[in-house]
């Protein structure tokens, strides 16, 4: 007789909800007491119909999906780049001392500090985008991948050579599948720090289109409505990435859940 998880989303949700509700309510009461002034900070009433009236507009898809483009890209990347190297310097303590070096001098520079060079490189097209995104979605992916790849029981890898699997066999067959709720978990984070990138870069170096490219011109001609609708739907698309990541984790990795309550 198997058992059941209790069902806790619901829970989460009202919780959840009941918080937004209250942080908007107490705005619209600051904005209605004029304890701060409707200059800086609009009622939310008002600011929340910007929002809705901003979701029916072409240019926001447009900005949007030229936003997604260059986080998906970029996401895709970069996966396919750290999880293969993550592997190898997980497997390998010669690589990984070689590499270490490289790898925390490279790490702590900010991605935006790079967005001048990047310009002159890709200019100011979905390229530099996606190679900012990249740069910075590497690092977690690859440190997870190396993490999940260093903690892999040895006696499944033991076993394996004792049934003559090669190298590669026993690769695919026991590190990838023990390292995969480390990668996903890696990817996972990678997803929100892509949307940060992608958006922040907009914001500061211009470009086409994009979702931080249509807040800072709504800033730029004092439209404050707009600015804070724009900045609201940023945040649902954050959360609705984090949603969709969690819940293909909780899925596809559910027996790491099981196995770490037996």
């Amino acid at each position: 007789m198997t058992s059941r998880r209790p069902l806790r989303i619901p829970g989460s949700w009202v919780r959840g909800a009941v918080g937004v509700i209250v942080l908007f309510v107490a705005l619209e009461l600051l904005t209605r007491a004029e304890l701060v002034t409707p200059d800086y900070l609009p009622p939310a009433s008002e600011i929340i119909r910007e929002t809705v009236s901003l979701l029916g507009r072409s240019e926001f898809w447009s900005a949007f999906w030229a936003t997604m483009q260059a986080c998906l890209i970029g996401l895709g990347i970069a996966t396919l780049v750290a999880v293969p190297v993550g592997l190898v310097l997980g497997l390998s303590t010669w690589a990984y001392k070689a590499a270490i070096t490289i790898v925390e001098l490279l790490r702590p520079i900010p991605s935006v500090a790079l967005i001048p060079l990047a310009i002159l490189v890709w200019g100011r097209g979905t390229e530099m985008k996606v190679a900012l995104v990249v740069y910075a979605c590497v690092w977690p992916i690859l440190f997870n991948t190396i993490y999940g790849t260093h903690h892999v029981d040895s006696v499944g890898a033991d076993t394996a050579r004792v049934f003559g699997m090669g190298w590669v066999k026993t690769l695919g067959r026991v590190h990838l599948p023990a390292a995969s709720p480390f990668i996903f978990t890696g990817i996972r984070i990678a997803a929100s720090v892509a949307l940060i990138l992608a958006v922040s870069t907009e914001i500061v170096a211009g470009g086409a289109n994009g979702l931080g490219i249509q807040l800072e011109l709504a800033r730029s001609f004092g439209d404050l409505k707009l600015s804070y609708a724009f900045t609201i739907v940023t945040g649902l698309i954050g959360l609705a990435m984090h949603l969709l990541f969690g819940a293909i984790e909780r899925w596809r990795f559910a027996w790491t859940a099981q196995a770490a309550t037996t």
